[in-house]
């Protein structure tokens, strides 16, 4: 039996041969005194091992007063740190399996999961009926009555207004005045169709001010940060959205708002087939993990086509490589404006703005990459085909 097996030789001898067949251990006496060893305790028991090996050629050894070789009885076995003795009747190990001599036991490797199947990050079916009925009443608004589609973007602007005030004052007590935002918003959405940019400025101005004087109604403290959150939601979010509405004041206004849609849409689109089948390299893994090289390169391509396509076949007076530069731009600020959004989600703690829409969140996990588009769209068409 290997000794590495269950500890090295005692202190004060080594392990004396099986004692099968052989002759027993001679006592103390004067042909101990002769070679000058001295009995002082008694020798460990020995367990009975098989007769046969080396066991002759250590019996030799030790008659004849000499001690067997040290060191390990295989040649493949280093050397170990010398072991305590098992205690007096102590049963030592069993006898490790034929072929296991001489080596260690490696603990068994676990057997490789299967891999798993890629899953999308949320509800496709519920983020497709509510994409397609928010389309639909979009459609119908846009092409139907001009009016009533500003009366829509309006209301959006209302809606995201009060996700973010709300998102603010839960996860860190700023307490912007909805009031005044709300208000102040849908005029400037209004002012922005009636008397563009112009009026649109105006609409700011006045709603930064009401959002001042009416913070002036509770205690001072916090006064600056709440004041400071809300003249930021205004332009964040109704300022931004006053864009869409003075693309709806050109003949082709409609077009030109469908196109915008279209493109920002099929960018987001593009970004999140191509990245989660594809996506590998993280693009801004601080900001948002699930973002890839891979799909920014999918928002690009897909808006660069669709951007061609609707140059050419939409929008009055366009040419395909119009479209192609304005698709990469609107891939461009589609994905800062979802990064943007990103950065102020992971900023409060938070994985949605809201709920209100199932499969997608809240409204300003719609409008992210919208709003900071809208300008991009609406300043390239003007320099592309003009104001209209």
């Amino acid at each position: 039996m290997n000794d590495s097996s269950w500890g090295a030789p005692p202190r004060g001898g080594h392990w004396g041969p099986p004692d099968q067949g052989l002759a027993p251990a001679a006592p103390a006496g004067p042909a101990y005194e002769r070679h000058g060893a001295q009995q002082t305790r008694p020798m460990p028991i020995v367990p009975d091992v098989p007769a046969g090996g080396d066991a002759g050629g250590e019996q030799d050894d030790r008659d004849r007063g000499t001690a067997p070789p040290s060191g390990p009885p295989f040649r493949d076995e280093m050397p170990q740190e010398p072991m305590p003795s098992p205690p007096s009747g102590a049963t030592p190990p069993s006898e490790p399996p034929s072929g296991s001599r001489g080596r260690r036991d490696h603990p068994q490797e676990p057997a490789p999961s299967a891999p798993q199947k890629k899953r999308a990050g949320r509800d496709l079916r519920a983020a497709i009926g509510v994409g397609v009925g928010l389309g639909a009443v979009i459609i119908a608004s846009l092409f139907i009555w001009k009016a009533a589609f500003v009366g829509v973007v309006a209301v959006a602007v209302v809606v995201g207004l009060w996700e973010l005030t709300s998102r603010l004052q839960e996860r860190r007590s700023i307490k912007a005045p909805l009031v005044p935002l709300a208000v102040g918003g849908a005029a400037m959405v209004v002012a922005g169709y009636v008397r563009g940019a112009e009026g649109a400025w105006v609409a700011m101005a006045l709603t930064a001010l009401a959002v001042l004087v009416w913070r002036m109604t509770e205690p001072p403290e916090g006064y600056l940060k709440d004041v400071t959150a809300g003249v930021f939601a205004a332009f964040y979010v109704p300022f931004l959205a006053t864009f869409v509405a003075m693309m709806l004041t050109a003949q082709d206004g409609p077009q030109r708002v469908l196109t915008f849609l279209l493109l920002t849409v099929v960018s987001d689109t593009g970004a999140y087939a191509i990245g989660w089948r594809f996506g590998r390299h993280k693009l801004a893994p601080r900001i948002s993990p699930g973002k890839t090289r891979e799909g920014l390169l999918g928002a690009v391509t897909f808006a660069m086509a669709a951007g061609a396509l609707c140059m050419e076949f939409v929008i009055d007076g366009g040419q395909w490589w119009q479209g192609l530069l304005l698709g990469l731009a609107v891939a461009a600020s589609a994905t800062l404006g979802d990064l943007g959004e990103s950065m102020i989600k992971r900023d409060l703690g938070i994985k949605d703005m809201g709920t209100l829409l199932p499969g997608h969140g809240g409204i300003m996990d719609r409008l992210d990459s919208l709003l900071p588009t809208a300008p991009v769209v609406w300043l390239l068409l003007v320099l592309f085909v003009g104001s209209g």
